[in-house]
């Protein structure tokens, strides 16, 4: 009876084996959204504060959940910034920036991935070296080209021109270009087609993934940048949003905190509209890059 007792309270293998996976699952589950709780906790943070009024934005401990809720701080941010210009301003160098990476990245990608031609191999690692000289050791020699040479100072194409070069977007196309099969362009020449039409043809259509992770990066990229419009830009109506952010502090930091985190998070509206239409192929061109690396 004892032994059949034992027998019968051990679980079988199967069952066993579905509790493991379960747990690991779960394991799995958990991890995950502490992870998101974390990532998602200064977001909600800065929504919280910005419904507040500017006497609870400092309260201790921090509240959550704003007692009232004062959606007038959206309101001043209209009435203190030119923020539809200042956003429009942000949308017109982001997006000109995305596309002129776009262009310049993909032929110049093709060129030293598909192209044969003496010192390709030494100019790709030249242009790739740049990668490891920050932006902050070369924007005085830019400035100098855009202000003095070009006369562009304190305008959009101050902000557009420098950018559209991009070392990273070359390297990243170039490792798309080369794992598409050499037999697509063969087979293209066997046709008559000429170099122009097997890139735009049958190249670019298949780098598509490498292209729209360039995009969302150069967009989420430019978006946030700081740096460089504080370095060319002085007029109030030709600043991007990233400026106008700045400018609701108000002199010696003296603004609400409440109103700058406000002009905050509808700031970043477009950055996650964006990132929400955009996350498909950026996840699925990293999975491609991934598999074919």
């Amino acid at each position: 009876m004892t032994y059949g007792k034992i027998a019968h309270s051990a679980p079988p293998p199967a069952l066993w084996l579905w509790v493991q996976q379960r747990w690991s699952l779960w394991l799995a589950y958990l991890f995950m959204t502490v992870v998101a709780l974390l990532t998602l906790m200064p977001f909600v943070w800065v929504v919280s504060t910005s419904l507040r009024t500017p006497m609870e934005s400092f309260s201790l401990p921090p509240k959550w959940i704003p007692t009232d809720m004062d959606f007038t701080n959206y309101q001043r941010v209209f009435d203190e910034i030119p923020f539809i210009m200042q956003i429009g301003n942000s949308f017109a160098i982001t997006l000109a920036t995305v596309v002129g990476q776009l262009v310049t990245a993909a032929l110049a990608g093709y060129a030293f991935a598909r192209l044969v031609f003496p010192g390709r191999d030494v100019l790709f690692w030249i242009v790739l070296a740049t990668l490891m000289i920050p932006s902050q050791a070369t924007i005085i020699p830019v400035f100098i080209l855009i202000s003095r040479g070009l006369q562009l100072n304190d305008t959009l194409w101050a902000l557009i021109l420098p950018s559209i070069p991009t070392a990273f977007g070359t390297f990243l196309l170039r490792q798309y270009f080369k794992q598409i099969p050499a037999d697509y362009e063969e087979a293209a020449m066997i046709d008559g087609a000429n170099q122009w039409q097997i890139f735009r043809r049958i190249y670019l259509p298949l780098a598509a993934p490498g292209l729209a992770i360039l995009a969302v990066l150069t967009f989420n990229g430019k978006w946030n940048d700081y740096f460089t419009p504080l370095i060319f830009m002085n007029t109030k109506e030709r600043f991007p949003i990233t400026l106008g952010i700045v400018d609701l502090q108000g002199y010696m930091a003296t603004g609400s905190i409440s109103v700058v985190l406000a002009g905050i998070v509808l700031s970043t509206i477009p950055v996650i509209i964006i990132y929400i239409f955009g996350q498909r192929y950026l996840v699925e061109g990293l999975m491609m890059g991934g598999l074919k690396g």
